[in-house]
């Protein structure tokens, strides 16, 4: 069973880092796009950052120059830096991959920027 766990959500302040990190269990393919999603209340789920297998990176206007995403492909990991936080990303934050036509998820992770 293809499992993406996440790990590395919570509270921070304005301005803070944070760092969501996203395991690949469970499958012998290898995922061709690794990324994250976030959906904030009452907002359809957007787009964060993609990381494809041949290496293109690709973010939403909003987190560039703020977020950085990162893929290790050996350990089937991807990873999201994020800095300089805003109150405007809170959200839930999503794991995704797609790997042999199929769409993953993984079961979200809240991240809070709140003074």
């Amino acid at each position: 069973q293809v499992q993406l766990v996440e790990s590395g959500g919570g509270l921070v302040q304005p301005g803070g880092s944070l760092r969501l990190s996203c395991e690949h269990r469970g499958s012998i393919f290898d995922m061709y796009v690794m990324g994250w999603y976030r959906q904030a209340p009452g907002n359809q789920r957007e787009m964060v950052a993609t990381f494809t297998g041949g290496g293109r990176r690709d973010y939403v206007d909003s987190v560039k120059g703020r977020f950085t995403i990162f893929r290790d492909n050996h350990l089937k990991t991807v990873s999201l830096q994020m800095n300089s936080l805003k109150p405007e990303d809170t959200a839930v934050y999503y794991c995704y991959g797609n790997g042999d036509g199929v769409d993953y998820w993984g079961q979200g992770t809240q991240v809070t920027v709140s003074a």
